[in-house]
Parts: structure tokens; sequence; C-alpha cells
């Protein structure tokens, strides 16, 4: 993460100041739509999520009205209790988390991204977009452009972990995976939003 948006970061968590209201984040939300749902199979390297797809909201945000974007997706995911809230890139090497769903919203620029791992699928994402990742879906930037900043996020319950594909890894994901709770809210829509049909066990 640059310095810049570190302190950025830090300032908004600790101050407010900056952080648009929840309403306005609400006002700038797109018409609700079906996200794109992927699966992934397992492909012996990065488990991905057996029963869980990967959601995609193409341009959910309308991002032009805020100053400070992502202070704006901070506003609206930690308001629909998805929280730890951080600024940064994707890595640009496979890894995936076995304990925790995760959240990611571009706030500027553009990437493409490959889910699911070598045998997954490369998606375009830009300023806008927002990706839910259910625990164990594999994600690597392979290029993106200077400006290039997503925030994420995760539900309350889980436990953050960073695996990388090691065998060892794998045997504990495939265990481990399966018995990440489910989040009551979607980190878009809430109570009600798609994610809550998509996700259902």
């Amino acid at each position: 993460m640059n310095l810049r948006e570190t302190v950025k970061h830090r300032v908004v968590k600790a101050t407010g100041w900056g952080r648009p209201r929840y309403a306005a984040v609400e006002a700038a939300l797109r018409k609700r739509t079906s996200p794109r749902a992927i699966r992934f199979a397992d492909d012996g390297t990065i488990p991905n999520n057996p029963t869980l797809p990967l959601l995609v909201y193409p341009g959910v945000v309308d991002l032009a009205r805020f100053g400070d974007p992502a202070a704006a997706f901070e506003a609206l995911f930690e308001a629909q209790g998805w929280g730890d809230t951080w600024r940064n890139g994707i890595y640009d090497y496979a890894h995936y988390h076995s304990a925790i769903h995760e959240v990611l919203g571009v706030a500027r620029g553009r990437a493409r991204v490959r889910f699911g791992g070598e045998r997954g699928r490369e998606i375009a994402l830009s300023a806008g977009d927002v990706a839910i990742l259910p625990a164990g879906t594999g994600h690597q930037r392979l290029d993106a452009s200077p400006d290039f900043l997503v925030v994420g996020a995760y539900p309350g319950d889980g436990t953050y972990d960073e695996c990388t594909g090691w065998v060892d890894e794998h045997a504990r994901a495939l265990d481990s995976i399966p018995k990440v709770p489910l989040p009551e809210r979607d980190p878009v829509f809430g109570a009600d939003g798609p994610l809550i049909t998509a996700w259902a066990r």
C-alpha cells in the first residue's frame, strides 16, 4: 500500500473525516442486478470453494460523486457488517483465504485478475466493480493500471489467513473451507442482497 493511502485510511478510520455518510453511498448504488456467479473446481493446488461461487457486481457503485472513492467503499462494506477494511492492490501471486470470505471493491483504476488458480478465469475489473470471494477462491493480479486501488473487507465471522498453494495448506484448507460461516449480509446490498440466495447452502 502506498504511503498516501495508508495515511488516508488511518485518518478516515480514526476520525471519520472525509468518509461519506452511508445514505450517500447507498444513493450511488446502481440498479440491483444479478451478479455474475462463477464456480471453480479444485485444481490440486488452489482448492477454491466446493459449493459457493465467486460473485462479481460490475460497475455497481457510481464513484464519480466521491472525492475519496476508497472511503465510499469502506462506508458501504462496514455498514453491511464487513469490516477490517484495508486499501491496497491485489498480490501478483496466486493466494487464497481458507478460513474467511473476502470482498474486494475497486476504488480506482483497472486490472486483469485471475480467479480460481491457473485453470481459473481471467476477469477485467475496473473502478466501481465489486468481487465477493468465498473462502478458498484463488486470486492473482496479472496486470493493472498504475492507479489501481482496491478496498478489501471481511465478514464478522471467520479468521484471516493467507495461503499460497503449498501441499500441506491444501489438505488443511479442504477441511476448513466448508466450516466458514455464511455471512449474514451481502456487502453491497445488505440482508436481502443477491449473495444471500446465491450462497444458500
